[in-house]
């Protein structure tokens, strides 16, 4: 699946930046090229806007910590998915946990700066792009189908990136594991996709 214009552009400013190993500078503009979408998914995922609020701090620092040792296997897009997800569930099993805060970027307020950036972008997408009805029904789903409709339906990750998002041990899958990984994904997406319409026709929002 081919990145847009607008990422292909992010993608490219963040690798030059990353190539002169000023990870500062890739770092601020991952987020801010990506921190409205990355809120978004961990509060559909999370739902408390508070608890997500907090996973995309501990995301954040991951972000400056882990940047160094990327190796652009996949897009930088999807690496922050995959942090996003790890982060999310280290959150939910340690709600009391804080991200630590140590680390420049987190320095003068950036992140909550970023934070109540894309906080207010999230709820604007809310109100005029999203349909309450089929969100509803969506939220009925199993956590990570809802996960999979989110990566690929409304993200558009090709189905390789979306396995190392949900796999747990995504980053160490060899070529030919992770195309296993992303077929399985797609056949599991398609009974997703058939269930939610199953769903939908029994509402009445789409005719049998």
């Amino acid at each position: 699946m081919a990145m847009s214009e607008s990422t292909t552009i992010a993608e490219g400013a963040i690798r030059v930046a990353w190539e002169a190993q000023d990870f500062q500078a890739a770092a601020t503009l991952a987020l801010e090229a990506y921190g409205q979408e990355i809120l978004s998914f961990l509060t559909a995922r999370m739902r408390a806007v508070s608890d997500a609020e907090e996973a995309f701090s501990m995301f954040a620092e991951d972000v400056w910590k882990g940047l160094p040792g990327f190796g652009f296997r996949c897009s930088m897009r999807g690496w922050l998915y995959a942090l996003a997800r790890n982060a999310a569930n280290r959150y939910a099993s340690s709600p009391q946990r804080r991200a630590g805060r140590n680390v420049p970027l987190s320095r003068d307020g950036a992140v909550s700066a970023l934070i109540d950036r894309a906080r207010s972008a999230t709820q604007m997408h809310q109100r005029t792009d999203v349909k309450d009805k089929i969100r509803a029904l969506r939220e009925r789903l199993p956590q990570e189908d809802q996960t999979l409709l989110i990566l690929f339906v409304d993200r558009n990750l090709p189905w390789r990136e979306i396995a190392m998002v949900v796999h747990e041990q995504g980053e160490q899958l060899d070529d030919a594991a992770l195309d296993r990984e992303a077929a399985r994904l797609r056949k599991r997406f398609e009974r997703v996709k058939s269930e939610l319409k199953a769903l939908a026709i029994a509402e009445g929002l789409l005719k049998g």
